[in-house]
Parts: structure tokens; C-alpha cells; sequence
């Protein structure tokens, strides 16, 4: 990697990339090589600028997940790092990013020495993580019982969208007896015996996002 650290800005919302933009400035060692407005776009912009960190938002609108982006950029040539950059510190949506090979995982509100600092640690393959993040991943260490797994997270995302079990099984290739066996595991963790309570129940946990 050379001294200049050549970024690539993944944001569907043109203010917030603007707002981004503006924080980068003045960083001698910061080259912002490109921006993509959807998931699609910024896979191909990875693979065409071979940056060396892209700021990845999750929310990307219509197309592929910020952390289905995030799997297909870490897979591809150049291997660039991926530092995510969002609104949403919910457990699911930080397993997955992980999970999906990020670098980071920084929330939107973070101040600019923050986010310089982030940028320069993913840079050099180093991890950096916002406080609450970080918290809530040493939590699901410290108490691995009681923790939904990246799975049984994604079982229930689904079933706040109000998807049936058939449904379910349908996007997640699974049998239905197997999307039931995930649920009788999530209603146990959760304390509860219903898919409205364990929709509530993680939503006021931070576990997933609102519906």
C-alpha cells in the first residue's frame, strides 16, 4: 500500500456522501478516488479502483445488502479493506458485516478524528470499532448463552418482516422444520412464546431493527 490511502465511498444518499467528503478533506494522506450510490455499483467501483479502504454503508436501498457488497468486495481482486459506516448498531447488522469480512464497523455520528483514525487502522488491516460495537460484542463474549446466533438473528429479522415460516425457509434455504427449530431456540434465549413478543423483545434490545 503506498503513503497516500486511496478511498472509495459507498453511500446511497447524496448529503450524507457530501457530509463525507467535506471530513476527509484536508487529510494529506486521505485520495478519494470514487463513490457508488447503490451495493452493485460500489462492488464494480472496488473491483475497477482496487482502493485501499471503502466506507461501506449498510442500508443501500434497492440491490444487494451493504454486507452482501462488503462479502463480494473482500473476495475480489485487489482485496481492498472495508470499513463500515452506518446508522445501525444493532446486533444483526454487525455480525453480518463482520461476519462478511469488515475491517470496522464505525457509526455515522462518529467525529472526524474518529472516523481519520478508523480509515488509517483499516488501512494497514487493523480493526476499529465504535465503543458501542465494540461493547456489544465483548457482551455477546461474556455471555454466550443468552446471545442469538448470526443465524437465529437473521431468522428473526425475517419474521419482523412479517414473512411466514414457509417464507422464511424459502429465502434462507432452509427446511421449515429447521427455520421451527430456530425459532423454539430464539423464544427460549428471549424468555418468550411468541413471534410478536421475540420481535419486541430484540427490537428493545438493539438485537435487530425496528420493523
Amino acid at each position: 500500500m503506498s503513503t497516500t490511502i486511496r478511498i472509495l465511498l459507498v453511500d446511497d444518499h447524496p448529503v450524507v456522501r457530501s457530509g463525507i467528503r467535506a471530513m476527509l478533506l484536508g487529510q494529506p494522506d486521505f485520495e478519494l478516488v470514487g463513490e457508488a450510490a447503490d451495493g452493485e455499483e460500489g462492488v464494480a467501483e472496488a473491483a475497477r479502483l482496487r482502493p485501499d479502504v471503502v466506507l461501506m454503508d449498510l442500508r443501500l436501498g434497492p440491490g444487494i445488502h451493504g454486507s452482501e457488497a462488503t462479502r463480494r468486495i473482500v473476495t475480489g481482486d485487489g482485496t481492498p479493506r472495508v470499513l463500515v459506516l452506518t446508522t445501525f448498531d444493532t446486533d444483526a447488522d454487525i455480525l453480518a458485516a463482520i461476519e462478511a469480512g469488515a475491517t470496522g464497523y464505525l457509526l455515522k455520528d462518529a467525529p472526524s478524528e474518529e472516523l481519520h483514525a478508523a480509515i488509517r487502522s483499516a488501512a494497514t488491516g487493523a480493526s476499529a470499532l465504535a465503543p458501542s460495537v465494540a461493547s456489544r460484542l465483548l457482551g455477546r463474549v461474556r455471555a454466550p448463552e443468552g446471545t442469538l446466533s448470526p443465524r437465529e438473528l437473521e431468522v428473526l429479522g425475517h419474521v419482523a418482516e412479517g414473512l411466514s415460516n414457509r417464507q422464511i425457509s424459502k429465502r434462507m434455504f432452509l427446511s421449515e422444520t429447521t427455520v421451527k427449530t430456530h425459532l423454539v431456540h430464539i423464544y427460549a434465549k428471549l424468555g418468550v412464546d411468541s413471534r410478536t413478543a421475540a420481535v419486541a423483545v430484540a427490537t428493545r434490545r438493539g438485537l435487530i431493527r425496528p420493523s
